[in-house]
């Protein structure tokens, strides 16, 4: 029994596919259309997820949408009217797409997958299935994970009502235990500060958390105070006379910039010290809300253990403080928490919902298999892809390739690694990555400016050997998806002077604080991914090849794309990039490719190829 199951029409558009409850393939549109975010139609993720399985569209017993769109619009006329005459512009602008497409998303699901199979005349009303937004998150983290049973924490910006919402799940089934509801969402109050320091909604939150170290939280007790009534439990109601998400055209409102001392910052506008502290205050907010939270689910002793879902569940900096704070024994987080996700969770929702099938006993860490569930490409293609871009490249055999990478990298070279089926979420986790030596000073800096072209206040993820971890870093549990902040181990900090300490903001960033200072932020954290060998034997391969010839069982690890692009999904987009970029070595598939050798005529202008994020 084959569903599809399909996230769009908002951001992340996305397609997953599972057989008899087993996730066979899952990507993002984005990925294929070399788009970032798109919200179309996933027509290339869903062709994808057929190919892969070498089945036709014909042959799915149903296809699952993420969310109810009725619904949806309930809730939009809702807020319009209770705010009118307030917003009639931004009705005015939301209501025709709505009247033409939105609001009639079976008929236009139904014109899409007949696409899929060369225009044949099927009946797509009785297979099409629609699960409401959370529980497709929640299925996404509970149905995969390797619990029995377990609490299910959702929060993101919005789905059709719910805001946040707590589910327990136990066998094949979830059972909804509380939701907090729209206009009162941490997710929205999360992107209102990202939008007011300048970044892009819906993209720059990871900035704004990146950017919450080098700052005080000195606006945090305002937020509580003036923004928000925050009760013991971690429920909330937010002052909606500071917003404008609900019928406005931006984030924040004049009462807003009066309260924080100003305008908001302007997209790429240099960055200050008030940034940071707004960064700080808003990210110990929300960590707080999260420990409430999860203290009061814990409290109600269902269960010992802990899912995490919705685009809140990527702030893994609030994961780390929850991890440590242990009052579930274990956590388990989706790796593609937001609306991406949506895509598999709808599926699993139809299978083990609405068909009741029972939940599988999972094999090792989870059944979302590293969440290695995007196209692969064979060396036969590889191969073709690269001579037909005019590469010139040298052929090694997996003796010879591992070590080589590992001695480049050694050496200080950025390296390209393009291996195996393409991750699944926001996170590259050793398929399509960036790799650098975190031992290096400069690293960190070199790849931000010359490699990614991005922000240098950015940090950069240590991918470690499982073995290895608690070596070097405080703690001492699974992180195979870079979900989870820790400490570098205190053995291996360095202390700052009192000059260094007090260096404004990201002048700190210079100061080497640890024994591998690429992937250390400025307060000692680190973003952790453990790797294990059962899941990328390749990249373990060369993690350990790495530490035989350094001592140092991590590598700095960053997505294969530079700011704006996807990341890359096919041999061609890697050696774009790679001629794109300062990237000296690609490694892809058994190929390894030299910048020094290739056809200066090739090289391409990266730096201002795509829209900033």
């Amino acid at each position: 029994m084959y569903i599809l199951g399909i996230s769009a029409f908002y951001h992340d558009s996305a397609a997953a596919l599972i057989r008899d409850g087993q996730i066979l393939a899952a990507a993002q549109e984005e990925r294929f259309t070399r788009k970032k975010h798109d919200s179309g139609f996933p027509q290339n993720a869903c062709r994808y997820c057929l190919e892969e399985a070498e089945i036709a569209a014909k042959d799915l017993s149903h296809v699952a949408f993420y969310d109810k769109p009725f619904i949806k619009f309930e809730r939009l006329v809702e807020t319009y009217l209770t705010f009118a005459p307030r917003g009639f512009t931004s009705f005015r602008m939301a209501l025709p797409l709505w009247i033409k497409e939105k609001l009639f998303q079976k008929r236009m699901l139904a014109k899409e997958l007949k696409k899929l199979d060369g225009g044949r005349e099927i009946d797509w009303a009785p297979r099409l299935l629609f699960a409401e937004h959370h529980l497709s998150h929640a299925a996404s983290a509970f149905f995969p994970s390797p619990f029995k049973d377990a609490v299910v924490l959702t929060m993101d910006g919005v789905g059709e009502w719910a805001t946040t919402s707590a589910c327990f799940g136990n066998g094949n089934c979830l059972e909804i235990l509380r939701e907090m509801h729209f206009p009162h969402s941490l997710g929205l109050l999360y992107s209102a500060f990202t939008y007011y320091t300048g970044f892009k909604v819906n993209s720059g939150e990871y900035k704004l958390m990146g950017l919450a170290p080098y700052g005080e939280p000195r606006f945090a007790r305002l937020i509580l105070d003036r923004l928000m009534d925050l009760k013991e439990d971690g429920t909330f109601r937010l002052d909606q006379q500071y917003f404008d998400y609900c019928t406005g055209l931006t984030m924040t409102n004049a009462a807003f910039d009066t309260l924080f001392e100003g305008p908001a910052r302007k997209p790429e506008e240099r960055l200050t010290q008030k940034e940071m502290d707004i960064a700080a205050s808003i990210q110990a907010v929300t960590e707080e809300i999260v420990l409430r939270l999860t203290r009061s689910l814990a409290a109600e002793a269902r269960s010992e253990n802990l899912c995490l879902a919705g685009g809140v569940a990527l702030n893994c900096v609030a994961n780390g403080k929850v991890l440590r704070d242990a009052r579930f024994k274990n956590i388990w987080i989706q790796p593609a928490a937001g609306d991406a996700g949506g895509a598999v969770g709808a599926a699993l929702a139809a299978h083990h919902l609405h068909l009741r099938q029972p939940k599988a006993a999972v094999a090792g860490q989870d059944a979302m298999q590293g969440a290695y569930l995007g196209p692969s490409f064979d060396q036969p293609q590889i191969e073709d892809a690269l001579r037909r871009a005019g590469a010139k490249f040298h052929l090694l055999d997996e003796d010879e390739l591992i070590p080589a990478v590992a001695g480049h990298l050694a050496e200080g070279r950025a390296v390209g690694w393009f291996q195996g089926r393409m991750e699944f979420g926001p996170r590259a986790l050793g398929a399509r990555s960036i790799l650098g030596d975190p031992r290096s000073a400069s690293m960190q800096k070199v790849l931000n400016l010359k490699v990614k072209y991005r922000e240098s206040f950015r940090p950069f993820a240590p991918a470690v050997l499982r073995e290895d971890l608690s070596d070097w870093f405080e703690i001492d549990s699974d992180s195979p998806y870079m979900l989870l902040v820790a400490e570098v181990s205190k053995k291996r900090q360095r202390s700052m002077s009192t000059h260094e300490s007090q260096l404004f903001g990201i002048d700190k960033l210079n100061v080497p604080r640890s024994d591998i200072p690429a992937v250390t932020h400025v307060d000692y954290s680190a973003r952790i991914q453990t790797v294990h060998a059962q899941t990328n034997p390749r990249f373990h391969a060369l993690l350990t090849a790495f530490k035989a010839q350094t001592g140092c069982p991590v590598i700095v690890n960053t997505s294969f794309n530079v700011r704006g692009e996807p990341i890359v999904c096919t041999p061609a987009d890697a050696f774009r990039c790679f001629m794109g970029t300062e990237i000296e070595i690609l490694a892809i598939g058994n190929c390894i490719l030299k910048k020094d050798e290739q056809n200066p005529g090739l090289k391409l202008d990266y730096k201002n190829a795509f829209d900033l994020d």
